[in-house]
């Protein structure tokens, strides 16, 4: 009988995952185990090719596991999921529809009646500020925009687990602070389970209950750090401890840093 868990509730145990490659199989994340307890956020932090990706996109069901399982709820993840929602750092819009029509695409599966669905579409849109804009097509929206409708979709969809890969690496520094306070106001409400992949330590800390540090590929889990400072956090007001967290990890994403972790 499968035990019952909180929805969200995230659990990749001993997953190795590996392709074929021309000069043999290929390791793109080593034996790596993780827990996403619901309501969550957690943020993964390495260096470019290191696997965050591809653990993101076994637990949203797009890659299988070489090795170990992955659970959502107590259910082995063996494929795509309703339960799982996905932000990408390109906002896979389609551009002949409008803003509001992104939206109500994403709903369509849930067979809501035409102005429920009209509805929904619109309150998500209103949520992310961009209940104006809604009769906008893509190609007439900043690139913060873009993402603010990407979020939207996925948020109107009820997701339990949001993961979300690198979404604001595509932004100037200062569309993607103003990026960071929507997510956090819409997560708040909301509450999925979120994992964040990241490049930017900065935003690992800024935004996460938890950050994992990766190594280099093939990657593994090599450091975990539990934020309990309360939002908004900025590095001048929120003590020396993030600083110095700040400090450690840089240190470890270093290649010699890495190593030393390692052994």
């Amino acid at each position: 009988m499968t035990r019952m868990t909180a929805e969200g509730d995230v659990r990749v145990d001993d997953v190795a995952i590996r392709f074929k490659g021309k000069d043999g199989p290929v390791t793109a994340l080593d034996r790596t185990t993780l827990r996403l307890r619901p309501g969550t956020f957690t943020a993964l932090i390495g260096p470019s090719g290191c696997g965050k990706s591809t653990l993101m996109n076994a637990i949203g069901g797009f890659v299988a596991p070489s090795g170990g399982a992955i659970t959502i709820d107590g259910a082995e993840v063996t494929g795509p999921s309703a339960k799982v929602g996905v932000i990408f750092q390109q906002y896979a819009l389609f551009p002949w529809f409008t803003a509001l029509g992104n939206v109500r695409f994403a709903l369509r599966r849930f067979g809501l009646p035409r102005a429920q669905e009209i509805e929904r579409a619109h309150a998500a849109l209103a949520e992310v500020g961009l209940g104006a804009h809604a009769g906008k097509f893509p190609q007439q929206l900043s690139g913060g925009m873009k993402q603010r409708v990407a979020i939207a979709r996925t948020f109107a969809c009820g997701p339990k687990v949001l993961l979300m890969d690198e979404p604001f690496g595509a932004l100037d520094a200062q569309t993607r602070l103003g990026m960071h306070d929507l997510l956090m106001g819409v997560w708040q409400k909301h509450r999925a389970t979120v994992l964040f992949v990241t490049h930017d330590v900065d935003e690992a800390l800024l935004l996460a209950d938890d950050v994992h540090v990766m190594s280099q590929a093939p990657g593994r889990l090599i450091r975990q750090y539990h934020l309990p400072q309360p939002r908004p956090r900025a590095f001048n007001r929120s003590g020396s401890e993030l600083l110095d967290i700040r400090e450690e990890i840089l240190g470890l994403l270093r290649p010699e840093g890495v190593l030393a972790a390692i052994h």
